[in-house]
């Protein structure tokens, strides 16, 4: 802007012309715009990492946080977006009315089963792709992470999985199992209440998708000779007696944020070979979903995609396990 002829083309009259080629091709508004490179994150607040429903005003640090790391990872620019809104098919409307501003929407922090209504209705109605980071980038890390089963020796559709938790990343992380090749039937589901038995009625249909036949498992029960516990959950839910009963060289992904289900020396000590993961950066083999949102948002971005799809998200892990096995620079 240090000439009359640079303001001229860069606002009035020249802002004109790009106006008019968005008009004749909406897809031009990637090309001459910040919108092929612009993220909302967007949150209402309910589900704040361990913290709960604390309002749509506190967690805004959590969200610029997101913004840093879409940068810092992936050249994204990014708005956060706190929304005082508690009905979930009224924060969809928001949201879905926000789609000319941005190439992409993050959701974040709704709770469940809010959260699986807000992204539904929006990837219906709208035109780019709508991800609850919660749900996805976890399961896509946790499926990264089942390479463990390499080392174990085992293959998908021969093991038992015992979950602890069915909210919005139980659900997702499950759901990405299934695809990868478990049995739905290998997998039992608990929630802070009970087992996701058949006579549960206060279940929504995305947790109905892993009903028991039987109400009276206790977890004790579901997790002998089990090969995978996989919480995201609370503290300390997980016994270290109860992994000494799981199969040999069980894995156990205590994910729970911030503080796991079970501290990594419980099954060590329970069982020898067990491996282990959380979602902590203090702990070796960190499962968290900072491995994969920069980068899967920069990919749909990239080639304008208008969702992103099971076949992105598979293709995703399939990417981000071989990393596991690669050999670590000393400056890494």
């Amino acid at each position: 802007m240090t000439t009359g002829r640079d303001l001229a083309r860069a606002y009035s009259p020249g802002v004109a012309e790009p106006c008019m080629e968005i008009v004749g091709n909406p897809l031009d508004a990637t090309r001459y715009t910040a919108k092929g490179n612009l993220v909302a994150v967007i949150s209402n607040g309910t589900a704040a990492l361990e913290l709960g429903n604390i309002g749509a005003l506190a967690p805004k640090p959590v969200l610029e946080g997101k913004a840093v790391l879409f940068k810092e990872f992936a050249g994204l620019d990014c708005f956060d977006i706190e929304v005082d809104e508690a009905d979930p098919e009224k924060l969809a409307e928001i949201v879905c009315r926000l789609e000319p501003t941005f190439g992409t929407v993050n959701l974040e922090g709704i709770k469940a089963p809010d959260c699986f209504i807000v992204e539904r209705i929006c990837r219906e109605r709208m035109n780019i792709p709508v991800f609850h980071d919660d749900q996805h980038s976890t399961a896509i890390v946790v499926a990264a992470a089942m390479y463990a089963l390499h080392l174990a020796g085992k293959a998908a559709q021969d093991i038992r999985v015992v979950g602890m938790a069915a909210g919005a990343a139980g659900i997702a992380c499950h759901t990405m199992l299934r695809k990868m090749g478990v049995p739905a039937a290998s997998i039992t589901l608990f929630d802070k209440d009970d087992v996701l038995h058949k006579n549960r009625t206060d279940l929504c249909p995305e947790q109905m998708e892993f009903l028991q036949a039987a109400e009276n498992i206790t977890l004790a029960d579901a997790l002998k000779g089990a090969d995978l516990f996989l919480g995201l959950s609370g503290p300390g839910l997980l016994p270290a007696e109860q992994v000494s009963t799981m199969a040999p060289d069980p894995i156990i992904f205590a994910l729970a944020n911030l503080k796991p289900e079970i501290m990594p020396t419980g099954p060590r000590i329970a069982s020898p070979g067990a491996m282990i993961a959380t979602g902590r950066s203090d702990f070796p083999n960190q499962i968290n979903n900072i491995l994969c949102f920069p980068f899967i948002f920069r990919g749909a971005l990239d080639v304008t995609a208008s969702d992103i799809n099971d076949e992105m998200k598979l293709a995703c892990a399939d990417a981000i396990a071989p990393l596991a096995r690669a050999t670590t620079g000393a400056e890494v």
